[in-house]
């Protein structure tokens, strides 16, 4: 199977370039009830991901800051604390499984780092779920259907 079957594409993602300011960041991830948002570079490569916390830490270390400060705050001028590592379109599925232990969503990029999409961890285990536990229920209905022949 390839990681493109669990894909959500960039036009269905909410994203933020890092020249966008820290204001727009804050308020899209508010609208959205997103708690981080993949990052791209002006020519849609995948630069990182920008979390609540990193905006947190932002307001903390930054001494005298207020809202309105937000509006001047480029999204590259805030340090990232967690590092959302990506995979290529042509990844194996353990290669997905294995970033998305410790993501929520797995950024997705093509052979020039150029971001696709992201798949998200519950979209995994939805499917995960549904393979293990809808199967053994088929068998289990199979396994019924055959007794009842044979009685």
């Amino acid at each position: 199977m390839n990681v493109a079957f669990f894909l959500t594409p960039k036009s269905e993602v909410v994203f933020e370039k890092v020249s966008s300011t820290m204001r727009r960041a804050m308020e899209r991830m508010e609208y959205h009830r997103y708690t981080s948002i993949p990052l791209l570079d002006d020519r849609g490569r995948y630069i990182g991901t920008l979390t609540e916390g990193d905006i947190l830490w932002k307001l903390k270390n930054t001494p005298d800051f207020s809202l309105k400060d937000t509006e001047k705050v480029l999204i590259k001028e805030i340090p990232r604390h967690v590092c959302n590592k990506a995979v290529s379109i042509n990844s194996d599925i353990e290669s997905l499984i294995l970033a998305a232990k410790s993501q929520n969503f797995v950024p997705v990029v093509d052979d020039s780092n150029i971001f696709i999409g992201i798949i998200k961890r519950s979209d995994i285990i939805s499917y995960c779920y549904n393979k293990m536990f809808n199967e053994n229920y088929s068998k289990l209905q199979e396994l019924e259907e055959l007794a009842q022949i044979a009685n």
